[in-house]
């Protein structure tokens, strides 16, 4: 569901009721505004556009009074996450099982780490030829060849994506048009035609939305598709830990970074 500047019906009534307007039905620049107003003070992203997770959050009963039948008190996670981040938690977990503490605090310690603290929504791209050599080596080999590329981000995802994840070669830029948004940094064309999907929206014409409305969704559609939450089942051990850093990322950059976001996590909800 999207509600925006020209939609009509009962369901813009019911939203113009809750935020005190005229419930006239029609979603107006006066509509618009205090939706911009309610999405600042709630920590969306301030478009004026009611999407599925906005209208649940503004429906639903408060934090305190959630509780999913897995006994996962929420409550417990604040101070500790931005609120912003809090307030998808129960829509992710009703969505893609991540609901017990054990799968919670997995996903969350992934999620934290790969985005700085739930700092970053989209991947940076803007590297040093040296840094192309260290990171991309298999697509920069050469200090020539990485200094055309270098502090060009679109040129370099073109590159680095390109011909891979469903992904167009070089030259149709889908390496940058579909590059890692996201907590866990959704990447190519492949996977954001499968999100889109599963939410029944179209991601692929519209690439910005995972990391402006679906940050945390699309981290919960990836760890969940990637059976991670299987694997979270197993434990709290680090070697579990590792095994999930390594679906995630493809190895064990910042393993001691997730380790102490998931005790961390992990001891607030269990």
């Amino acid at each position: 569901m999207i509600l925006k500047i020209g939609s009509k019906g009962d369901e813009v009534k019911k939203l113009q009721s809750k935020l005190s307007l005229n419930p006239d039905g029609d979603f107006g620049p006066a509509t618009e505004t205090a939706v911009k107003k309610w999405q600042t003070k709630n920590g969306f992203t301030s478009d004026g556009i009611i999407t599925e997770i906005m209208w649940k959050k503004m429906f639903e009963t408060t934090i305190t009074e959630k509780k999913n039948t897995q006994n996962l008190n929420i409550e417990k996670l604040k101070g500790h996450i931005p609120n912003s981040v809090l307030n998808e938690i129960p829509n992710t977990i009703n969505s893609f099982g991540i609901n017990t503490p054990l799968r919670l605090a997995h996903f969350l310690a992934q999620c934290a780490h790969e985005s700085g603290g739930f700092r970053l929504i989209q991947e940076n791209l803007n590297y040093s030829a040296s840094g192309l050599m260290d990171i991309f080596k298999r697509y920069f080999p050469t200090k020539q060849l990485a200094e055309q590329y270098q502090r060009k981000p679109v040129l370099i995802a073109s590159k680095v994506y390109g011909s891979r994840m469903g992904n167009g070669d070089e030259s149709t830029k889908d390496g940058y048009k579909y590059r890692g948004r996201g907590y866990i940094q959704l990447t190519g064309k492949e996977n954001y035609t499968e999100f889109g999907k599963s939410i029944n929206e179209d991601i692929v014409n519209n690439p910005d939305k995972v990391a402006t409305h679906y940050p945390l969704l699309s981290a919960a559609w990836f760890f969940t598709k990637n059976g991670l939450h299987k694997i979270a089942d197993r434990g709290s051990t680090n070697q579990i830990i590792t095994l999930i850093s390594k679906r995630v990322n493809g190895g064990t950059i910042g393993l001691d970074d997730r380790i102490k976001y998931f005790n961390k996590f992990y001891n607030l909800l269990k």
